[in-house]
């Protein structure tokens, strides 16, 4: 969860381009970040991909007023509403954006091409029909602001007991990498959006990045087996929270617009 989820951006911005307070071109380039080019395929009424800044116009035409994100995991269908079909490609590729006033949904796939340094990064939105549910285990901002407070004081004690301390090279490369990003002055969603979700947001990150440097292999005092287990163990649900905060917050300009 170090970085934002593509999908997070093209649900963030899209709305914001709905609602009339950002340019296509705006929103377009800020979907895109560092990528090199985005383009659409399957909308109705076109054979082939497009430009993302159509593809957008395209579904504003088709009726979609509002992108909710969803962070699925095996296991955990997190923001999903179905079909099957669409499921199984939103688990394979781990995020996507569902669309609320037409039954549309963007599955990004992305291909990366080039020698290392000079990288150049496609992704392709492939856009399928949707079920018209509400999406699955996806909490209110409040919920997901108590959930997270919880879940990080729950595994702060848990880790502090199995003697992690998230020491060494690389995680305090790791940690001091994700403080540099934090304090870039990067924006957090996009205009629209009640401070309460940046507020959320924030912690998910901070929460996130600290599961995955806690997390990994060259981290902390846990060096057996079975203390890497317990380790594991320990972070499962305060990881699981911070995606469900990371979608709660992405979604909460569709849920207050919904709410009048």
């Amino acid at each position: 969860m170090l970085e934002e989820p593509r999908s997070g951006r093209l649900a963030a911005w899209g709305n914001a381009l709905f609602a009339g307070l950002v340019s296509p071109d705006d929103a377009a380039a800020r979907i895109v970040g560092d990528d090199t080019v985005h383009r659409v395929a399957g909308l109705p009424g076109e054979s082939g991909e497009v430009g993302l800044t159509l593809a957008l116009g395209r579904l504003r035409a088709s009726g979609v007023a509002g992108l909710r994100l969803a962070l699925p995991a095996p296991g955990h269908p997190l923001g999903l509403s179905g079909p099957p079909e669409f499921n199984a490609r939103a688990l394979d590729a781990g995020e996507a954006v569902v669309g609320t006033g037409a039954a549309l949904g963007l599955v990004p796939r992305v291909r990366e091409a080039g020698p290392q340094g000079d990288v150049h990064t496609e992704v392709v939105w492939h856009c399928l029909p949707v079920r018209e549910a509400p999406p699955a285990d996806v909490p209110s901002l409040g919920e997901a602001e108590r959930e997270l407070a919880e879940a990080l004081r729950e595994a702060t004690e848990a880790l502090t007991r199995l003697d992690v301390a998230g020491s060494g090279p690389v995680a305090a490369a790791a940690l001091e990498a994700y403080r540099a990003r934090a304090e870039a002055g990067r924006r957090l969603l996009a205009p629209g959006y009640p401070p309460r979700a940046v507020r959320v947001l924030e912690l998910a990150q901070r929460v996130g990045a600290l599961v995955e440097i806690a997390g990994g292999p060259d981290h902390g005092g846990a060096v057996s087996a079975g203390a890497m287990a317990a380790r594991g163990e320990a972070l499962r649900p305060v990881e699981r929270t911070a995606r469900r905060a990371v979608v709660a917050a992405y979604n909460a300009y569709v849920e207050e617009r919904e709410r009048g």
